[in-house]
C-alpha cells in the first residue's frame, strides 16, 4: 500500500530523532547522554521484495536527508571525502533539506497531495541541481547505507534472522505490529509487555539495537520540529526540567540507538497501540517493573530500593550503567506462529507483509506449507491476510488517494503549490488489529505465548493520565 501517508514515513525520521527526548546537536545535556552508537537499522527478515532487500525500499526524501545533518556529526565529513563535495554544495543541499522539513507539521487537516515517488522524484531533482547526477546517485546509496545500517554478522536476531526467530541468548523483543515487547533471558521468555509503539508517520524502525544504560527522571529537549507546540514550559531547543508535567518520558528512558528510545510516561489508553515518534513506550508502572529486570540481565546493581529512591526524587536526573549491554531486537512481523496458532496482525506501519508469498516463508520455518491446511483453514488464512493487508486507516490499495485527485482536491480548495498541509498523525486503527487462526499442522510448533504479560499500569496515576502526551 502506498498512501499520502507514506510520502513522509521516513521523512519524519527527522521528527524520530528529537521527538523521543534525543538532543539536538551542539546542545548535549550532560545528564541525558544518550547512546550514540550507529544503529543496526537495516529492515528485518519480515519486510519482504527484492526492492527491500537492497534497501532500495528506503525513499531519498529531502526530510531524510535533514535528519541525516541534523543529527550524523560525521556524515558532512563522509560528503566531503566519499562524494567531494564542497563546503557550498553541502550548505546548499542543508538549506534545501532544512527548508522542505520546516515544511511537515503534525497537524494538517487537508491530505498531502503526493505520494513517495513524488517526494523521492522532488528531492532527486532538487539534489541534482546542486551536485550533479552522478553525484546524485552516490549520495542516494550513501543516505541508505547509514540510515539502514547493518545487522551484526551471527546475530540471531538481525535482519537475517529466521521468520519468528526464537533468541537463544538474552535480549529484548519488540514486534511493533503486535505492540509486544519480550524480555528472554538465556533463551527463554521470562516475561511479556504490552507497548505503545510510533505513529505510522512517525514508525518504529527495525533492526539490532544495545540498551546500556537506565536514566531516571529524563529530561527533555523538545526538536526544532514544526510538531512542537511551544508553551511556557516548552521551548524549542530547550530542555524541559526533570519531573515537568510538560516531560513526556516518565520515570525513565533507555536509550537504544539513534532514533528510539524505550521510555515510560505513557498513559493506559496508549497501550497496544500508537503512542510516540517513534519510540516504545510504556506506563509508568510497566517502566518501573521493567527497570529492574533490565537492570537484573543487564549485570548492574540495582536494588528495588533504590529505584524507589530515584523515583522519588523526580527533579534529579540519575544514570545508571548495565554491566553488560542487552540487545534490542526491533521486529516487524505481521505473520507469526505462536504455540500451534497463526497470527496474522494488521499491516499498520504499510510495508505490504501480509502477502502469501511471507506466509509460506514463515510456514517454511516449522516445515510446513500451505498446502498442509485443510480447505476451511486455508480460505481463513487467505482472507485474513487480506483483511490484515488494510492500513491503519482501513483503506486497500485500490482505495488510497492518488497523487493526481489530491492535487484536484487541493487546487478546488484553493490551496497553493507546495503548501498543502500533512495530515494529523493516525492514533488508531480502523477495525480489527490482529486475527487468529487454529491450524492443525503448526500444533506445538512457534514462537512462545505471552509470559506473564503486562498489559499497563495499576497506579491511579497512569489510569487517569490519559492525555496523548506524545
Amino acid at each position: 500500500m502506498r498512501s499520502f501517508r507514506i510520502i513522509f514515513i521516513f521523512a519524519a525520521f527527522i521528527f524520530l530523532l528529537a521527538g523521543c527526548a534525543t538532543q539536538p546537536a551542539g546542545n548535549i545535556n550532560s545528564n541525558t547522554t544518550t547512546n550514540t552508537t550507529t544503529a543496526n537499522t537495516t529492515t528485518n527478515a519480515t519486510t519482504t521484495g527484492a526492492t527491500r532487500a537492497n534497501l532500495n525500499y528506503l525513499p531519498v526524501t529531502l526530510p531524510v536527508l535533514d535528519a541525516l545533518f541534523y543529527e550524523d556529526e560525521a556524515f558532512k565529513a563522509a560528503l566531503k571525502e566519499r562524494l567531494k563535495l564542497t563546503d557550498e554544495q553541502i550548505a546548499q543541499l542543508q538549506k534545501i533539506a532544512r527548508e522542505e522539513t520546516s515544511k511537515l507539521n503534525e497537524t494538517g487537516g487537508d491530505e498531502y497531495s503526493g505520494t513517495t515517488t513524488a517526494a523521492r522524484e522532488s528531492a532527486a531533482a532538487k539534489i541534482k541541481e546542486v551536485i550533479g547526477e552522478e553525484k546524485a546517485q552516490a549520495l542516494a546509496e550513501l543516505i541508505r547505507e547509514r540510515w539502514g545500517g547493518r545487522a551484526a554478522e551471527g546475530d540471531s536476531g538481525g535482519a537475517t534472522a529466521e521468520a519468528n526467530s526464537v533468541p537463544k541468548d538474552t535480549r529484548i523483543v519488540v514486534n511493533a505490529p503486535a505492540y509486544r515487547m519480550d524480555v528472554f533471558e538465556n533463551g527463554q521468555l521470562v516475561k511479556t509487555y504490552k507497548v505503545g509503539i510510533g505513529y505510522p508517520e512517525f514508525p518504529l524502525p527495525t533492526g539490532r539495537r544495545d540498551a546500556k544504560q537506565i536514566i531516571f527522571n529524563p529530561t527533555w529537549t523538545p526538536p526544532y520540529s514544526p510538531w512542537v507546540k511551544e508553551t511556557s514550559e516548552v521551548k524549542k531547543g530547550q530542555p524541559v526540567k526533570a519531573g515537568s508535567p510538560a516531560n513526556p518520558l516518565g520515570i525513565a528512558k533507555i536509550p537504544i540507538g539513534l532514533p528510539s528510545l524505550i521510555h515510560g510516561g505513557k498513559s493506559l489508553a496508549q497501550i497496544g497501540g500508537f503512542a510516540s515518534h517513534g519510540c516504545v513506550g510504556l506506563t509508568n508502572t510497566q517502566m518501573k517493573e521493567f527497570i529492574q529486570i533490565l537492570a537484573r540481565i543487564g549485570g548492574a546493581t540495582l536494588s528495588e530500593e533504590q529505584v524507589n529512591e530515584y523515583i522519588k526524587n523526580k527533579t534529579e536526573t540519575k544514570t545508571v550503567q548495565l554491566g553488560n549491554g542487552v540487545v534490542v531486537d526491533l521486529r516487524y512481523e505481521t505473520i507469526v506462529v505462536e504455540d500451534g496458532r497463526l497470527h496474522i496482525y494488521r499491516d499498520v506501519y504499510d510495508h505490504d507483509t501480509n502477502t502469501e508469498e511471507r506466509l509460506q516463508q514463515v510456514l517454511k520455518a516449522y516445515g510446513v506449507s500451505l498446502d498442509q491446511f485443510s480447505p476451511e483453514e486455508r480460505q481463513q488464512t487467505l482472507d485474513a491476510l487480506k483483511e490484515m493487508s488494510r492500513d491503519a486507516r482501513g483503506r486497500t490499495d485500490a482505495e488510497q488517494p492518488t497523487s493526481n485527485a489530491n492535487a484536484n482536491a487541493s487546487a478546488q480548495k484553493g490551496a497553493k503549490k507546495d503548501t498543502a498541509k500533512v495530515p494529523e498523525v493516525t492514533r488508531t486503527v480502523k477495525g480489527k488489529k490482529e486475527i487468529v487462526i487454529e491450524v492443525a499442522a503448526l500444533k506445538g510448533k512457534g514462537y512462545p505465548a505471552p509470559v506473564a504479560l503486562n498489559t499497563g499500569g495499576a497506579s491511579g496515576k497512569d489510569a487517569a493520565d490519559t492525555k496523548k502526551r506524545r
